[in-house]
């Protein structure tokens, strides 16, 4: 017997029959025994000897001025660290939202292209709100992992549409089926950092029971990347490695540990303004600007205006300097966790060999209103016909903003602070909204010279950001995917700009697009338009910027150049055409694939039953009446179901033998005890009212116990948290209760929890469909 090790052609015995079958494809040799045979093994796949690991850490709503290197006053070592060995991209421009952005960065094709106009949370039924990247579209995961790579993903994805968020919906556009090895994070938009709304590792949501008191989401995604690379060098000293670190910084609502916020206190008490101020000297210093860029006034357009930190009073300046507290403290946090992070990869040695890349989804938000919120939900309901005395901020303590009592976030006043210098915020297409700062750095493939500052001020969007890894990596990206030959990139490696400073940018013109304002680059100049709502979408209002000379969208050239206005307009529309961007306002229109109807049937849940995922569970209970019916059969105490957490909910518990309704309005509770309790029918009937609220009537066996007359309705987003069955999981609806017990599993015997949906209310379509339009807009 022989071994072989060549595999470059098989060479079966010849004494194998025709009708032998197993053995085609085998390289060495098949005799009758084994004597008369030789060996041979598959060749390892892996990846090319040397190949440098590659990390790429993107944040949510961080604005252009968050960090350090960027102008902030918030210190942030690791990425000031980052930005001495590596380089600075001073000109790097993304989508306006976020779901656009991360599908862009994934798959180097325009977010339109790739199915992704607005985030993950519509479905209106045109081609570029697929909200799931194509089966045709290879991803950079998919790619390296091909090449040989680890992949793993860690944080937020929202690349998949909310109907197929649960368990058990087809997981196509899940982060294990679209290149990684392993994901630990959330499939939604945003979550809470203090009790995650359903965590998913790989492809099972996680459930648990009660959160650590000191549990933060940020460390403990964190702690699961250092793992996985621990781990992965214990096993594969040679593999190179692909992570991709989405984090839910600094989306709302916001939230820090406690010693983080009070590392900030006092540091925001001169305002917005001083701030501002700062910031902008700061970056003239850092040569991120020519040193006569001018600051921008504060913003005084309707919908987006700022109000001077002087005309405020002082009870409103100190709670506005609290939210911001919060929001650096958990900037700094985010660097803390690099840090973290970066210090395991140079304790294995592979630091200089390691691409970080380190970038925002988009600029900062004014989600937050001109006042901010301590009820982010209610914040988010921004529909015409609300009654006078909708709490957009249900008052809370101050003390609690921050923790995980209270859903907070900022105002935009400091939204236009992360955005120094530029005007206006996320979901707009001028500056404010698209520039964001990148980081690169390889130190051992992409040295800097001594007399190199590592300032680029080129160019570059998203889409290049693909590109340029695989090609700083040296991989080819995909060409099939399924049988299927994969779609061309619009993206361009910015390599080149990397390795020289003078270089020109290699992507010289985009158009940008979301939710009907529009803009277009080329060679420094830039055609912008702002659609707000009532505005005309087939007859954008342009502003022609050159930014060139006039970064902040300052001096509006359109009347002075009308032929140019012409030309980039024209430019723009051959873009929207070759990108799937048309029909403008699909992002916003309502209606949902007929499929979902069925998500709106009775839903019986039994005793151990998971968490049933928020979609799935708002379709039950969504701007309609409703009933709940709990089937006990041997007494107990604690939950019969929950619905929601701090930012709004309900529930049905049993303490010390007495029945009682909890519901969590926005973060104002109220606690209706409805007598003496052992087994029987709990019914509760949800009754939609006029004004967008309920009435609640809760009965037992048919005997009514009472309930509440007249509560506000949860709305958009609320309730977050999914339906509990015997148990209120991680975030709770009642605070107090939860202090007590915990989660507050039903000691009794629960059969089952049966939620049967009613009528939809009869309000004015319209308004309603402004709901449905308010969570796309919105949830960003």
């Amino acid at each position: 017997m022989s071994t072989q090790h060549s595999q470059e052609h098989p060479a079966q015995h010849p004494d194998v029959p025709a009708g032998a079958r197993g053995y085609e494809r085998f390289p060495g040799r098949i005799g009758e025994t084994v004597a008369d045979s030789t060996r041979a093994w598959p060749r390892p796949r892996g990846a090319r000897a040397g190949a440098p690991n590659v990390i790429v850490v993107i944040l949510d709503d961080m604005g252009y001025s968050d960090v350090a290197p960027f102008g902030s006053e918030i210190a942030t070592p690791a990425l000031s660290a980052l930005a001495d060995r590596g380089y600075r991209l001073t000109n790097y421009h993304t989508t306006p939202v976020c779901s656009p952005a991360r599908a862009a960065l994934m798959t180097g094709l325009n977010p339109h292209r790739a199915g992704f106009a607005s985030v993950a949370n519509s479905d209106p039924g045109f081609p570029n709100l697929r909200l799931e990247i194509d089966q045709d579209v290879a991803t950079l995961p998919e790619s390296l992992r091909a090449a040989g790579y680890a992949t793993y993903a860690f944080g937020k994805w929202h690349l998949t549409r909310d109907a197929l968020m649960h368990d058990g919906a087809d997981k196509a556009s899940w982060p294990l089926q679209r290149g990684f090895d392993h994901f630990y994070g959330t499939l939604e938009g945003c979550n809470s950092f203090f009790h995650p709304n359903q965590l998913v590792r790989d492809n099972t949501p996680v459930d648990t029971d009660d959160w650590p008191a000191d549990y933060y989401l940020t460390d403990d995604l964190t702690d699961d990347a250092i793992a996985q690379l621990a781990t992965l060098r214990a096993q594969e000293p040679d593999k190179p490695f692909f992570l991709y670190f989405a984090h839910h910084a600094m989306h709302g609502p916001l939230g820090a540990k406690p010693a983080d916020i009070a590392a900030q206190r006092g540091r925001y008490d001169d305002g917005w303004d001083e701030v501002r101020r700062a910031r902008h000297a700061r970056q003239l210093d850092l040569g991120l600007f020519p040193p006569d860029t001018p600051l921008p006034p504060s913003a005084t357009e309707p919908g987006f205006d700022v109000p001077a930190w002087d005309a405020l009073d002082a009870r409103t300046r100190d709670l506005y300097a609290r939210y911001m507290e919060v929001y650096a403290a958990m900037v700094a946090n985010v660097d803390e966790n690099l840090g973290r992070l970066l210090q395991v990869v140079d304790d294995l040695g592979e630091l200089d060999d390691t691409i970080v890349v380190f970038t925002s989804d988009n600029g900062g938000t004014s989600e937050g209103g001109p006042e901010g919120t301590r009820s982010y939900f209610s914040r988010f309901v921004h529909i015409a016909g609300l009654p006078q005395d909708w709490e957009a901020d249900v008052d809370r303590d101050p003390d609690l903003i921050g923790g995980p009592r209270t859903m907070v976030h900022y105002p935009r006043g400091w939204g236009q602070v992360s955005n120094t210098p530029f005007r206006f915020y996320k979901g707009q297409t001028h500056a404010g909204g698209v520039r964001v700062p990148l980081f690169v750095s390889w130190p051992a493939g992409l040295p800097r010279d001594a007399d190199d500052d590592g300032l680029r001020h080129q160019y570059q969007y998203v889409t290049d950001l693909t590109p340029t890894i695989l090609d700083l990596v040296g991989v080819e990206p995909l060409a099939e995917r399924h049988g299927r030959p994969t779609q061309e990139v619009d993206g361009v490696s910015l390599r080149p700009v990397l390795a020289d400073g003078g270089a020109a940018s290699t992507h010289p013109e985009q158009y940008a697009e979301f939710g009907g304002s529009r803009g277009y680059y080329r060679d420094g100049w830039k055609l912008v338009s702002l659609h707000t709502r009532g505005r005309s979408l087939t007859e954008p209002q342009w502003e022609l910027y050159h930014v060139d000379a006039d970064p902040n969208e300052l001096v509006d050239l359109a009347e002075k150049e009308p032929e140019r206005v012409a030309e980039l307009a024209e430019a723009w529309r051959d873009a929207a055409w070759r990108n799937t961007v048309f029909p403008l306002g699909a992002a916003f229109a309502p209606g949902r694939r007929p499929a979902e109807q069925a998500l709106e049937r009775p839903v019986r849940l039994l005793r151990r039953t998971r968490r049933l995922e928020r979609y799935r569970s708002s379709k039950l209970t969504s701007l309609r009446s409703f009933t709940v019916d709990a089937e006990v059969t041997a007494p107990g105490d604690g939950f019969l179901v929950a619905h929601g957490d701090q930012g709004g909910g309900y529930a049905l518990y049993v303490e010390d033998g007495e029945l009682h309704l909890a519901y969590n309005e926005y973060g104002r509770l109220h606690d209706a005890a409805l007598g003496g309790f052992a087994t029987g029918t709990v019914h509760a009937a949800f009754t939609w009212l006029p004004d967008f609220r309920w009435r609640i009537d809760v009965s037992v066996d048919g005997e009514p116990r009472g309930g509440l007359a007249d509560v506000t309705m949860l709305l958009g987003m609320a309730p977050f948290s999914g339906i509990d069955v015997g148990v209120n999981r991680g975030g709770p609806v009642h605070w107090d209760l939860s202090q007590r017990h915990g989660s507050f599993r039903f000691t009794g015997r629960l059969t089952g929890v049966t939620f049967t949906p009613g009528e939809h209310a009869a309000y004015d379509p319209e308004l309603v469909a402004r709901v449905e339009e308010d969570v796309a807009e919105f949830y960003d």
